[in-house]
């Protein structure tokens, strides 16, 4: 998550804000951290780098920003320190909003240039690309898109997943998603018209029979009806009309606290959902995560929820320290902000904490809608 200052040049040494049976906050610059103890003690053993950093915007922000070849030299910094945290088979993820050029309705293209540069710094393999969408985005930029009226808002960011392997660990059937209703039916009826495709595909006369408790997600990440239908219902009495993606989430117990206390939040916090899609497709319980621009620490959160080990960096002591809350508002009202469920409905329910971008569904045996008409005859 972005930090309040991208570049500090103290040089101390990062220091424990709080422990967790599962990882370690530190307060501290990550770039400084990463290169001396007691960070180092993680070198080799991170399966996923999962940070959004600062936005190279041209309007400054309270958190701090860098701005053109200053902000691309910046990030691509990072890659080498982060590429050597890694398991041989671990994974980077980094997520990248959108820029404007100043003064003019034209697209930035920095973002994309501070990714390529990262990229080719360390050597990386670009695995794949995702566009995270945000329905719930305000329009912006408001000159270009409620005032000129040239332009449509921007709701979208990039993200892109890199690793120094072409073959990371991975694995999309912890991923799933639920079957649309036509795909149900059409297994339920076990028939479909085979053949020849415009496209020139050919589709055999079983493809797509084989019930795999699931469709595969593809690369645009955006809420499930399902998601929508899940958030209300957590939110209870309270109205919400816009989705947790976007971190407007009434029923986040950390969030409530925040705002009853008087405390101020992160403005630019991660959505726990897009967390939590790429900590289950790329680690598995017990591995390593590592963000090096916390926030307001909801990798690390999330991590934990997903029984894995996490550690994360950031620079701000406020954000740093407050960010703790999150894991205590949980011990204290139960509720899961994957899921709105408490810990002890969690643990009966196999799929708990897995909803959210997309919904996952558990995996289940391959079986045929003719091996099931069979099996219930």
């Amino acid at each position: 998550m972005p930090t309040k200052s991208p570049i500090n040049t103290s040089g101390q040494p990062a220091t424990i804000a709080y422990k967790r049976p599962r990882g370690t906050l530190y307060v501290g610059d990550s770039l400084h951290a990463l290169a001396h103890a007691p960070l180092t003690k993680y070198r080799g053993k991170v399966q996923l780098v999962f940070t959004s950093p600062p936005f190279p915007l041209n309007r400054k922000k309270k958190y701090g920003n860098l701005q053109g070849e200053e902000y691309v030299e910046w990030l691509a910094a990072y890659a080498p320190r982060l590429t050597e945290y890694l398991t041989s088979d671990g994974s980077i993820v980094i997520e990248v909003g959108n820029g404007w050029d100043a003064g003019q309705p034209t697209v930035s293209t920095l973002a994309i240039e501070a990714l390529l540069a990262f990229k080719k710094k360390a050597g990386l393999h670009l695995c794949q690309e995702f566009i995270c969408f945000n329905p719930a985005r305000l329009p912006s930029p408001a000159q270009w898109v409620t005032v000129e009226r040239c332009r449509v808002k921007d709701a979208f960011t990039r993200v892109w997943w890199m690793s120094p392997t072409p073959r990371p660990k991975a694995d999309n059937g912890r991923i799933l998603t639920e079957y649309s209703g036509a795909m149900r039916k059409l297994l339920e009826r076990g028939t479909y018209n085979p053949g020849t495709r415009p496209s020139e595909h050919q589709i055999g006369e079983t493809s797509f029979l084989a019930d795999n408790g699931g469709a595969i997600p593809p690369n645009v990440l955006m809420p499930s009806a399902s998601a929508i239908l899940q958030e209300i219902l957590a939110a209870g009495n309270e109205t919400t009309d816009v989705l947790s993606i976007a971190n407007t989430s009434t029923a986040d117990p950390y969030q409530r606290y925040c705002r009853e206390n008087d405390i101020p939040q992160h403005p630019a916090r991660m959505p726990m959902k897009l967390v939590q899609f790429f900590v289950d497709f790329l680690t598995e319980p017990g591995d390593l995560v590592l963000d090096p621009f916390a926030g307001s620490n909801s990798t690390g959160f999330v991590a934990d929820l997903r029984d894995r080990r996490w550690v994360g960096i950031e620079a701000d002591e406020h954000y740093a320290y407050t960010s703790e809350e999150r894991f205590k508002q949980y011990e204290l009202t139960g509720v899961n902000p994957l899921f709105g469920e408490s810990p002890r409905s969690a643990a009966k329910n196999e799929t708990a904490g897995r909803p959210g971008m997309p919904v996952v569904v558990r995996s289940r045996p391959a079986e045929s809608g003719a091996s099931r008409r069979a099996r219930r005859g």
